[in-house]
């Protein structure tokens, strides 16, 4: 399976280049068409004073015709694509999942399996480092 990877940022609703310990992983989520007109793609509102796209909007409307779908079901109906390098085993691959963040070992991550091995990767939501067991300080037996 070959993906087929953006030619810029415009086309998408998610981008990512992850280094994952000895691996790495490119994510991206291309924008959709609207549902309704089936010509426009889907976008968060622009601010036409400001001159930018809302950021912090909690929908996607259509350029063309104006038609707006709530965050959460709109993004719920998207796919992401990873091209990766697996940190377990440096296996080339990739893969296409759901568009749905889970909590993978304490941070919001896309998370995948490995085609080769079929361990979990999983590609963290803003550079947020994974959560490890906290360890006891040493107990030095000797200052007895």
């Amino acid at each position: 399976m070959t993906l087929r990877e953006p030619e810029s940022m415009e086309e998408c609703v998610y981008f990512t280049n992850r280094a994952i310990d000895n691996g790495h992983a490119k994510a991206w989520v291309f924008r959709e068409k609207c549902p309704k007109c089936k010509k426009g793609m889907m976008s968060k509102p622009f601010d036409e004073k400001a001159g930018k796209f809302k950021t912090r909007a909690t929908e996607y409307v259509c350029p063309e015709c104006k038609h707006s779908v709530e965050k959460e079901e709109y993004e719920g109906t998207l796919t992401a694509n990873i091209a990766y390098t697996c940190p377990h085993c440096k296996h080339k691959g990739e893969t296409q999942i759901p568009y749905k963040r889970k909590t993978f070992k304490g941070v919001p991550s896309l998370i995948f399996e490995c085609s080769s091995c079929k361990e979990k990767v999983g590609v963290t939501k803003k550079m947020k480092e994974a959560k490890g067991k906290k360890s006891k300080a040493p107990i030095d037996l000797d200052d007895e």
